[in-house]
Protein backbone atom coordinates (compact mmCIF):
# COMPACT_ATOMS: atom_id res chain seq x y z
CA UNK A 1 0.00 0.00 0.00
CA UNK A 2 2.88 2.35 0.89
CA UNK A 3 4.30 1.53 -2.61
CA UNK A 4 1.07 2.94 -4.09
CA UNK A 5 0.85 5.84 -2.55
CA UNK A 6 4.80 6.65 -3.09
CA UNK A 7 3.77 5.89 -6.54
CA UNK A 8 1.59 8.72 -6.67
CA UNK A 9 2.95 11.40 -4.31
CA UNK A 10 6.48 11.01 -4.65
CA UNK A 11 7.41 9.58 -8.44
CA UNK A 12 4.81 10.01 -10.95
CA UNK A 13 5.49 13.50 -13.09
CA UNK A 14 3.46 16.60 -11.56
CA UNK A 15 0.64 17.14 -13.88
CA UNK A 16 -0.38 13.30 -13.51
CA UNK A 17 0.21 13.14 -9.58
CA UNK A 18 -1.65 16.46 -9.22
CA UNK A 19 -4.92 15.52 -11.70
CA UNK A 20 -4.96 11.76 -10.58
CA UNK A 21 -5.59 13.14 -7.01
CA UNK A 22 -7.65 16.31 -8.06
CA UNK A 23 -10.22 15.00 -10.58
CA UNK A 24 -11.60 11.89 -8.23
CA UNK A 25 -11.87 15.07 -5.53
CA UNK A 26 -13.34 17.65 -7.80
CA UNK A 27 -16.15 15.01 -9.04
CA UNK A 28 -16.97 14.15 -4.95
CA UNK A 29 -16.91 17.65 -4.30
CA UNK A 30 -19.76 18.10 -7.81
CA UNK A 31 -21.82 15.27 -6.17
CA UNK A 32 -21.81 16.90 -2.56
CA UNK A 33 -23.01 20.14 -4.77
CA UNK A 34 -25.37 18.51 -6.20
CA UNK A 35 -26.55 16.40 -3.27
CA UNK A 36 -26.78 20.14 -1.76
CA UNK A 37 -28.67 21.32 -4.80
CA UNK A 38 -30.96 18.52 -4.67
CA UNK A 39 -33.00 19.02 -1.04
CA UNK A 40 -33.50 23.01 -2.59
CA UNK A 41 -34.36 22.20 -6.18
CA UNK A 42 -37.31 19.26 -5.37
CA UNK A 43 -38.31 21.16 -2.25
CA UNK A 44 -38.81 23.99 -4.81
CA UNK A 45 -41.25 21.70 -6.89
CA UNK A 46 -43.67 21.96 -4.21
CA UNK A 47 -44.32 25.85 -5.35
CA UNK A 48 -43.54 26.87 -1.09
CA UNK A 49 -41.24 29.05 -1.01
CA UNK A 50 -41.28 29.19 3.16
CA UNK A 51 -39.91 25.49 2.94
CA UNK A 52 -37.25 26.93 0.54
CA UNK A 53 -36.61 29.57 3.30
CA UNK A 54 -36.38 26.78 6.15
CA UNK A 55 -33.83 24.47 4.33
CA UNK A 56 -31.86 27.96 3.62
CA UNK A 57 -32.21 28.62 7.59
CA UNK A 58 -31.39 25.03 8.43
CA UNK A 59 -28.12 25.18 6.62
CA UNK A 60 -25.71 27.03 8.95
CA UNK A 61 -26.52 23.82 11.65
CA UNK A 62 -25.78 21.31 8.92
CA UNK A 63 -22.55 23.22 8.13
CA UNK A 64 -21.87 23.02 11.78
CA UNK A 65 -22.23 19.66 11.77
CA UNK A 66 -19.73 18.97 8.98
CA UNK A 67 -17.21 21.08 11.09
CA UNK A 68 -16.18 18.23 13.04
CA UNK A 69 -15.70 15.98 10.14
CA UNK A 70 -13.75 18.64 9.18
CA UNK A 71 -12.06 18.67 12.03
CA UNK A 72 -10.89 15.12 11.92
CA UNK A 73 -10.62 15.20 8.11
CA UNK A 74 -8.85 17.99 7.53
CA UNK A 75 -6.37 17.74 10.24
CA UNK A 76 -6.11 13.40 9.80
CA UNK A 77 -5.12 14.71 6.01
CA UNK A 78 -2.64 16.83 7.30
CA UNK A 79 -0.60 14.87 9.80
CA UNK A 80 -1.07 11.31 8.22
CA UNK A 81 0.15 12.37 5.17
CA UNK A 82 3.39 13.74 6.69
CA UNK A 83 3.76 10.85 8.07
CA UNK A 84 2.97 8.26 5.57
CA UNK A 85 6.18 10.62 3.85
CA UNK A 86 8.33 10.01 6.62
CA UNK A 87 7.86 6.37 6.48
CA UNK A 88 5.82 6.10 9.85
CA UNK A 89 2.68 4.14 8.73
CA UNK A 90 2.44 2.92 12.20
CA UNK A 91 1.74 6.22 13.66
CA UNK A 92 -0.13 6.94 10.52
CA UNK A 93 -2.90 3.81 11.83
CA UNK A 94 -2.52 5.69 15.36
CA UNK A 95 -3.66 8.65 13.78
CA UNK A 96 -6.89 7.16 11.92
CA UNK A 97 -8.00 5.39 14.54
CA UNK A 98 -8.43 8.39 16.71
CA UNK A 99 -10.33 10.23 14.19
CA UNK A 100 -12.65 7.66 13.75
CA UNK A 101 -13.53 6.65 17.35
CA UNK A 102 -13.41 10.43 18.91
CA UNK A 103 -15.53 11.78 15.72
CA UNK A 104 -18.19 8.79 16.40
CA UNK A 105 -18.03 9.83 19.95
CA UNK A 106 -18.29 13.78 19.70
CA UNK A 107 -21.39 12.60 17.06
CA UNK A 108 -23.45 10.72 19.45
CA UNK A 109 -23.18 13.40 21.85
CA UNK A 110 -24.05 15.87 18.81
CA UNK A 111 -27.11 13.86 17.43
CA UNK A 112 -29.02 13.83 21.42
CA UNK A 113 -28.44 17.59 21.43
CA UNK A 114 -29.76 18.49 18.12
CA UNK A 115 -32.75 16.15 18.53
CA UNK A 116 -33.68 17.46 21.87
CA UNK A 117 -33.13 20.86 21.07
CA UNK A 118 -34.41 21.40 17.31
CA UNK A 119 -36.82 23.98 17.89
CA UNK A 120 -35.01 26.20 19.91
CA UNK A 121 -32.35 25.47 17.68
CA UNK A 122 -34.14 26.84 14.57
CA UNK A 123 -34.90 29.89 16.11
CA UNK A 124 -31.69 31.20 17.10
CA UNK A 125 -30.41 30.39 13.39
CA UNK A 126 -32.69 32.43 11.82
CA UNK A 127 -36.42 30.65 11.78
CA UNK A 128 -39.76 32.96 11.57
CA UNK A 129 -42.95 31.76 12.60
CA UNK A 130 -43.70 30.66 8.85
CA UNK A 131 -40.64 28.30 8.69
CA UNK A 132 -39.77 27.75 12.03
CA UNK A 133 -42.16 24.19 11.98
CA UNK A 134 -40.45 22.87 8.41
CA UNK A 135 -36.81 24.03 9.88
CA UNK A 136 -37.08 22.29 13.23
CA UNK A 137 -38.69 19.03 11.47
CA UNK A 138 -35.68 18.88 9.19
CA UNK A 139 -33.24 19.41 11.41
CA UNK A 140 -34.63 16.72 13.92
CA UNK A 141 -34.58 14.26 11.58
CA UNK A 142 -31.19 14.87 9.82
CA UNK A 143 -29.39 15.10 14.07
CA UNK A 144 -30.13 11.10 13.54
CA UNK A 145 -27.22 11.12 10.85
CA UNK A 146 -24.78 13.39 12.36
CA UNK A 147 -22.59 10.15 13.16
CA UNK A 148 -22.66 9.10 9.99
CA UNK A 149 -22.06 12.30 8.63
CA UNK A 150 -18.87 13.11 10.89
CA UNK A 151 -17.30 9.46 9.80
CA UNK A 152 -17.98 10.43 6.04
CA UNK A 153 -16.88 13.46 6.07
CA UNK A 154 -13.63 12.59 8.09
CA UNK A 155 -12.80 9.66 5.93
CA UNK A 156 -13.43 10.78 2.64
CA UNK A 157 -10.48 13.18 3.03
CA UNK A 158 -8.34 10.70 5.67
CA UNK A 159 -8.47 7.94 2.31
CA UNK A 160 -7.08 10.30 0.16
CA UNK A 161 -3.96 10.60 2.46
CA UNK A 162 -3.21 6.92 1.49
CA UNK A 163 -3.36 7.65 -2.25
CA UNK A 164 -6.66 6.11 -2.57
CA UNK A 165 -8.64 9.19 -4.11
CA UNK A 166 -10.58 7.03 -6.18
CA UNK A 167 -12.16 5.35 -3.02
CA UNK A 168 -12.74 7.90 -1.49
CA UNK A 169 -14.41 9.45 -4.47
CA UNK A 170 -16.75 6.46 -4.44
CA UNK A 171 -17.98 6.86 -1.30
CA UNK A 172 -19.27 10.70 -1.77
CA UNK A 173 -20.86 9.03 -5.09
CA UNK A 174 -22.98 6.03 -3.05
CA UNK A 175 -24.16 8.60 -0.41
CA UNK A 176 -24.75 11.25 -2.79
CA UNK A 177 -26.54 9.31 -5.38
CA UNK A 178 -28.46 7.39 -2.86
CA UNK A 179 -29.78 11.04 -1.38
CA UNK A 180 -30.37 12.80 -5.18
CA UNK A 181 -32.35 9.25 -5.81
CA UNK A 182 -34.49 9.42 -2.90
CA UNK A 183 -35.34 13.17 -2.81
CA UNK A 184 -38.22 13.10 -5.87
CA UNK A 185 -39.52 9.81 -3.99
CA UNK A 186 -39.68 11.03 -0.40
CA UNK A 187 -40.68 14.73 -1.13
CA UNK A 188 -43.07 14.25 -4.60
CA UNK A 189 -43.97 10.94 -4.40
CA UNK A 190 -44.81 10.13 -0.98
CA UNK A 191 -45.46 13.82 -0.14
CA UNK A 192 -43.20 14.07 3.08
CA UNK A 193 -41.82 17.50 1.62
CA UNK A 194 -39.53 18.91 3.99
CA UNK A 195 -38.92 15.59 6.65
CA UNK A 196 -38.53 13.74 2.68
CA UNK A 197 -35.39 15.62 2.39
CA UNK A 198 -34.54 15.15 5.57
CA UNK A 199 -34.73 11.35 5.65
CA UNK A 200 -32.84 10.78 1.77
CA UNK A 201 -30.20 13.29 3.63
CA UNK A 202 -29.99 10.83 6.80
CA UNK A 203 -30.06 7.68 4.29
CA UNK A 204 -27.67 8.96 1.90
CA UNK A 205 -24.80 9.67 4.78
CA UNK A 206 -25.40 6.09 6.33
CA UNK A 207 -24.24 4.45 3.05
CA UNK A 208 -21.49 6.98 2.38
CA UNK A 209 -20.09 6.02 6.53
CA UNK A 210 -20.86 2.04 6.04
CA UNK A 211 -18.72 2.12 2.45
CA UNK A 212 -15.57 3.67 4.26
CA UNK A 213 -15.96 1.95 7.02
CA UNK A 214 -16.27 -1.44 5.25
CA UNK A 215 -12.93 -0.40 3.48
CA UNK A 216 -11.01 0.90 6.43
CA UNK A 217 -11.77 -2.69 7.58
CA UNK A 218 -10.59 -4.31 4.22
CA UNK A 219 -7.18 -5.68 3.74
CA UNK A 220 -6.87 -2.94 0.72
CA UNK A 221 -6.84 -0.12 3.40
CA UNK A 222 -3.04 1.04 4.49
CA UNK A 223 -4.63 2.47 7.78
CA UNK A 224 -6.51 1.57 10.21
CA UNK A 225 -9.76 2.25 12.94
CA UNK A 226 -9.31 -0.59 15.14
CA UNK A 227 -9.63 0.33 18.42
CA UNK A 228 -5.79 -1.63 19.30
CA UNK A 229 -4.53 1.57 17.19
CA UNK A 230 -5.79 4.58 19.07
CA UNK A 231 -3.90 6.30 20.62
CA UNK A 232 -3.82 10.25 21.36
CA UNK A 233 -1.07 11.05 22.86
CA UNK A 234 2.67 10.84 21.23
CA UNK A 235 1.54 14.06 18.91
CA UNK A 236 -1.56 12.83 17.58
CA UNK A 237 -4.21 14.47 18.93
CA UNK A 238 -2.41 17.62 19.18
CA UNK A 239 -1.26 17.32 15.44
CA UNK A 240 -4.93 16.73 14.33
CA UNK A 241 -5.60 18.84 16.24
CA UNK A 242 -3.71 21.63 14.92
CA UNK A 243 -4.72 21.79 12.02
CA UNK A 244 -8.29 20.64 11.95
CA UNK A 245 -9.53 23.12 14.95
CA UNK A 246 -8.40 25.96 12.04
CA UNK A 247 -10.02 24.21 9.08
CA UNK A 248 -13.45 23.36 11.25
CA UNK A 249 -13.50 26.96 12.30
CA UNK A 250 -13.81 27.93 9.14
CA UNK A 251 -16.96 26.16 8.37
CA UNK A 252 -18.49 27.19 12.08
CA UNK A 253 -17.30 31.22 11.38
CA UNK A 254 -18.84 30.41 7.61
CA UNK A 255 -22.42 28.52 9.55
CA UNK A 256 -22.13 31.66 12.33
CA UNK A 257 -21.66 34.49 9.76
CA UNK A 258 -24.83 32.42 7.97
CA UNK A 259 -26.90 32.56 10.53
CA UNK A 260 -26.43 36.61 11.25
CA UNK A 261 -26.51 37.21 7.84
CA UNK A 262 -30.04 35.47 7.76
CA UNK A 263 -31.09 37.51 10.97
CA UNK A 264 -30.25 40.47 9.39
CA UNK A 265 -31.84 39.44 5.90
CA UNK A 266 -34.92 38.47 7.64
CA UNK A 267 -35.31 42.45 7.88
CA UNK A 268 -35.66 42.08 4.17
CA UNK A 269 -38.36 39.07 4.65
CA UNK A 270 -38.55 35.67 4.01
CA UNK A 271 -38.29 36.13 0.38
CA UNK A 272 -35.30 37.91 1.03
CA UNK A 273 -33.57 34.54 3.18
CA UNK A 274 -35.12 32.00 0.50
CA UNK A 275 -33.45 34.06 -2.49
CA UNK A 276 -30.16 34.53 -0.40
CA UNK A 277 -29.95 31.07 0.43
CA UNK A 278 -30.24 29.94 -3.40
CA UNK A 279 -27.65 32.42 -4.25
CA UNK A 280 -25.46 30.54 -1.87
CA UNK A 281 -26.43 27.35 -3.39
CA UNK A 282 -25.41 28.79 -6.84
CA UNK A 283 -22.58 30.52 -5.60
CA UNK A 284 -21.69 26.74 -4.27
CA UNK A 285 -20.90 25.48 -7.87
CA UNK A 286 -17.99 27.30 -8.20
CA UNK A 287 -16.89 27.05 -4.39
CA UNK A 288 -17.51 22.87 -4.34
CA UNK A 289 -15.47 22.49 -7.72
CA UNK A 290 -12.61 24.69 -6.20
CA UNK A 291 -12.73 23.27 -2.78
CA UNK A 292 -12.05 19.51 -4.58
CA UNK A 293 -8.98 21.23 -6.77
CA UNK A 294 -7.42 22.14 -3.08
CA UNK A 295 -8.61 19.18 -0.70
CA UNK A 296 -7.14 17.10 -3.70
CA UNK A 297 -3.76 18.34 -3.75
CA UNK A 298 -3.56 18.87 0.00
CA UNK A 299 -2.21 15.13 0.86
CA UNK A 300 0.72 15.09 -2.25
CA UNK A 301 1.83 18.41 -0.50
CA UNK A 302 1.77 17.09 2.72
CA UNK A 303 3.78 14.48 1.59
CA UNK A 304 6.39 15.75 -0.14
CA UNK A 305 6.49 18.25 2.98
CA UNK A 306 7.08 14.79 5.18
CA UNK A 307 9.74 13.66 2.83
CA UNK A 308 10.99 17.11 3.00
CA UNK A 309 11.33 17.18 -0.98
CA UNK A 310 10.93 20.83 -1.53
CA UNK A 311 11.24 21.23 -5.24
CA UNK A 312 8.56 18.59 -6.02
CA UNK A 313 6.64 20.74 -2.80
CA UNK A 314 6.85 24.45 -4.98
CA UNK A 315 6.21 21.94 -8.48
CA UNK A 316 2.95 21.17 -7.31
CA UNK A 317 2.18 23.95 -5.97
CA UNK A 318 2.79 26.44 -9.19
CA UNK A 319 0.82 23.87 -11.51
CA UNK A 320 -2.21 23.76 -9.09
CA UNK A 321 -2.39 27.46 -9.07
CA UNK A 322 -2.22 27.50 -12.69
CA UNK A 323 -5.02 25.20 -13.05
CA UNK A 324 -7.25 26.75 -10.01
CA UNK A 325 -6.69 29.74 -11.84
CA UNK A 326 -7.94 28.46 -15.38
CA UNK A 327 -11.12 26.55 -13.85
CA UNK A 328 -11.89 29.65 -11.38
CA UNK A 329 -12.19 32.16 -14.61
CA UNK A 330 -14.39 29.63 -16.64
CA UNK A 331 -16.61 29.14 -13.82
CA UNK A 332 -16.92 32.34 -13.23
CA UNK A 333 -17.95 33.22 -16.53
CA UNK A 334 -20.78 30.35 -16.80
CA UNK A 335 -22.29 30.80 -13.16
CA UNK A 336 -22.24 34.82 -13.67
CA UNK A 337 -23.85 33.92 -17.74
CA UNK A 338 -26.66 31.07 -16.30
CA UNK A 339 -27.49 33.02 -13.12
CA UNK A 340 -31.14 33.64 -14.26
CA UNK A 341 -31.73 29.72 -15.26
CA UNK A 342 -29.90 28.33 -12.35
CA UNK A 343 -32.14 31.06 -9.48
CA UNK A 344 -35.31 30.48 -11.38
CA UNK A 345 -34.70 26.29 -11.34
CA UNK A 346 -35.15 26.85 -7.67
CA UNK A 347 -36.99 30.18 -6.92
CA UNK A 348 -40.90 31.31 -8.65
CA UNK A 349 -42.07 33.44 -6.61
CA UNK A 350 -40.95 36.82 -7.95
CA UNK A 351 -40.01 38.85 -5.26
CA UNK A 352 -38.00 35.89 -4.22
CA UNK A 353 -36.65 35.15 -7.41
CA UNK A 354 -35.30 39.15 -8.05
CA UNK A 355 -33.30 38.73 -4.76
CA UNK A 356 -31.78 35.75 -5.63
CA UNK A 357 -30.42 36.71 -8.82
CA UNK A 358 -29.09 39.64 -7.64
CA UNK A 359 -27.20 38.15 -4.55
CA UNK A 360 -26.08 35.51 -7.32
CA UNK A 361 -24.44 38.08 -9.52
CA UNK A 362 -22.87 39.61 -6.66
CA UNK A 363 -21.66 36.34 -5.06
CA UNK A 364 -19.65 35.25 -8.26
CA UNK A 365 -17.97 38.71 -8.53
CA UNK A 366 -15.53 36.53 -6.21
CA UNK A 367 -15.21 33.67 -8.84
CA UNK A 368 -11.31 34.58 -10.31
CA UNK A 369 -9.65 34.35 -6.87
CA UNK A 370 -11.39 31.93 -5.06
CA UNK A 371 -9.64 29.12 -6.55
CA UNK A 372 -6.62 30.66 -5.32
CA UNK A 373 -7.33 30.91 -2.22
CA UNK A 374 -8.32 27.40 -1.53
CA UNK A 375 -4.39 26.55 -3.09
CA UNK A 376 -3.10 28.77 -0.43
CA UNK A 377 -5.39 27.49 2.51
CA UNK A 378 -4.61 23.80 1.92
CA UNK A 379 -0.66 24.42 1.04
CA UNK A 380 -0.13 26.00 4.71
CA UNK A 381 -2.32 22.96 6.15
CA UNK A 382 -0.39 20.60 4.45
CA UNK A 383 3.12 21.50 6.35
CA UNK A 384 1.25 21.47 9.65
CA UNK A 385 1.70 25.07 10.42
CA UNK A 386 -0.61 25.73 13.01
CA UNK A 387 -0.58 29.51 13.87
CA UNK A 388 -0.89 30.68 9.95
CA UNK A 389 -3.76 28.03 9.57
CA UNK A 390 -5.69 29.65 12.64
CA UNK A 391 -5.26 32.81 11.23
CA UNK A 392 -6.59 32.25 8.07
CA UNK A 393 -9.45 30.34 9.24
CA UNK A 394 -11.23 32.47 11.32
CA UNK A 395 -10.45 35.43 9.27
CA UNK A 396 -12.47 34.86 6.43
CA UNK A 397 -15.96 34.47 7.71
CA UNK A 398 -15.26 35.77 10.77
CA UNK A 399 -12.44 38.80 11.22
CA UNK A 400 -12.50 39.71 7.87
CA UNK A 401 -16.66 38.98 7.00
CA UNK A 402 -18.23 40.07 9.80
CA UNK A 403 -16.43 43.80 10.06
CA UNK A 404 -17.45 44.28 6.49
CA UNK A 405 -21.07 42.95 6.77
CA UNK A 406 -21.73 44.83 9.79
CA UNK A 407 -19.97 48.41 8.37
CA UNK A 408 -22.16 47.73 4.92
CA UNK A 409 -25.39 47.04 7.48
CA UNK A 410 -24.37 50.59 8.93
CA UNK A 411 -23.45 52.14 5.55
CA UNK A 412 -26.04 51.25 3.03
CA UNK A 413 -28.81 49.18 5.35
CA UNK A 414 -29.49 47.20 1.48
CA UNK A 415 -30.02 43.77 0.86
CA UNK A 416 -27.79 43.76 -1.71
CA UNK A 417 -25.18 45.71 -0.39
CA UNK A 418 -25.10 42.72 2.23
CA UNK A 419 -24.37 40.26 -0.14
CA UNK A 420 -21.72 42.33 -1.36
CA UNK A 421 -19.79 41.96 1.76
CA UNK A 422 -18.69 38.09 0.21
CA UNK A 423 -16.76 39.09 -1.94
CA UNK A 424 -14.63 41.81 -1.09
CA UNK A 425 -13.96 39.42 2.04
CA UNK A 426 -12.83 36.95 -0.61
CA UNK A 427 -10.28 39.21 -2.02
CA UNK A 428 -9.08 40.60 1.33
CA UNK A 429 -8.60 36.82 2.34
CA UNK A 430 -7.06 35.67 -1.28
CA UNK A 431 -4.52 38.42 -0.41
CA UNK A 432 -4.02 37.32 3.14
CA UNK A 433 -3.41 33.91 2.23
CA UNK A 434 -1.15 34.76 -0.04
CA UNK A 435 0.92 36.77 2.88
CA UNK A 436 0.27 34.03 5.17
CA UNK A 437 1.88 30.89 2.81
CA UNK A 438 5.25 33.01 2.33
CA UNK A 439 5.61 33.30 6.01
CA UNK A 440 4.64 29.49 6.36
CA UNK A 441 7.19 28.61 3.56
CA UNK A 442 9.93 30.39 4.96
CA UNK A 443 9.73 29.43 8.51
CA UNK A 444 8.42 26.01 7.86
CA UNK A 445 10.47 24.63 4.56
CA UNK A 446 13.11 26.98 4.06
CA UNK A 447 15.67 25.93 0.36
CA UNK A 448 17.55 24.19 2.78
CA UNK A 449 15.66 21.85 4.02
CA UNK A 450 15.57 20.04 0.53
CA UNK A 451 16.48 16.36 1.21
CA UNK A 452 15.81 14.53 -2.71
CA UNK A 453 14.18 11.19 -1.80
CA UNK A 454 16.14 8.24 -2.20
Amino acid sequence: MQDKTTEIFRDAPVPKAVISNVVPSIVSMIMVLIYNLADTFFIGQTKNAYMVAAISVATPAFLLFMAIGMLFGIGGTSLISRLLGEGNTKKAKNASSFCFWTGLTIGIIAMVIIFIFAEPVSRAIGASDDTAGYASQYLRIVSTAIPFLIIGNSFSSIIRAEGKANIAMMGMLIGNLINIILDPVMILWFGWDVAGAAVATVLGNIFAAVFYIWHMLSKNATLSIHPKYYQAGNGIAVGILAIGIPASLNSILMSLSNIIVNNIMFHYGDMAVAGLGVAMKVNMIVVMLLIGLGTGIQPILGYCFGAKNRNRYMAVLKFSLILAFILSAIMTVICYCGAAPLVHAFLEDSDAFAYGMSFARIYIYSGPVMGLLFVFINAIQSTGAALPALILSISRQGLIYLPVLFLFRQIFDSATMLAAAQPITDYLSTTLAIVLFLFTCRKYFPKDSETQPD
